[in-house]
């Protein structure tokens, strides 16, 4: 597929096919039991959730309209203030492969300097093995352990960028 995938901010009608995406993709990394991501309330109503301060949410669309994926920045439930979590950024297999996934994520991480925090979390698993390439390119470094309280118990990788020493 040589066609441009286009980045934009969530709006309401992208929703479903959000969710969808989560409720899709998770389950293809063993990811679909208790702690993890995709039973967050959140899910369902994703452009609400990322429409207060200090949040935002991208999608990424094909050409026709199509939303192939998406991931976004709030703060880190549970933590101390200038914490960020990249959030539920999944992709369809039509949209992996692409360098969607970079540009959403420098995206991501410039919203996160702008809006003042300090530092940018984020969960997976191990065997998210091209996300976590991805993450360890633009700096972010493992954790022992996880930060905050988001619940995501069924996690067993994290990290953290200092999004001041890095840019």
């Amino acid at each position: 597929m040589s066609t441009e995938l286009k980045l934009r901010p969530i709006e309401p009608r992208d929703d479903a096919a959000v969710a969808a995406i989560i409720r899709q993709v998770m389950p293809e990394f063993g990811a679909d039991g208790p702690g993890f991501a995709l039973h967050d309330a959140e899910v369902d109503g994703m452009s609400a959730a990322y429409a207060r301060p200090g949040r935002a949410y991208w999608v990424v669309e094909d050409e026709s309209g199509r939303v192939l994926g998406g991931g976004g920045i709030a703060p880190l439930d549970g933590n101390e203030p200038g914490v960020c979590e990249l959030r539920k950024m999944y992709f369809l297999p039509d949209a992996r492969g692409r360098g969607v996934g970079e540009r959403l994520l420098r995206q991501s991480l410039t919203f996160a300097r702008e809006a003042g925090y300090r530092t940018c979390y984020l969960e997976t698993l191990a065997g998210m093995a091209q996300a976590q390439k991805l993450y360890r390119r633009l700096g972010f470094q493992p954790l022992p352990r996880p930060m905050g309280a988001t619940g995501h118990f069924g996690c067993d990788c994290w990290y953290a960028l200092d999004l001041r020493a890095s840019g």
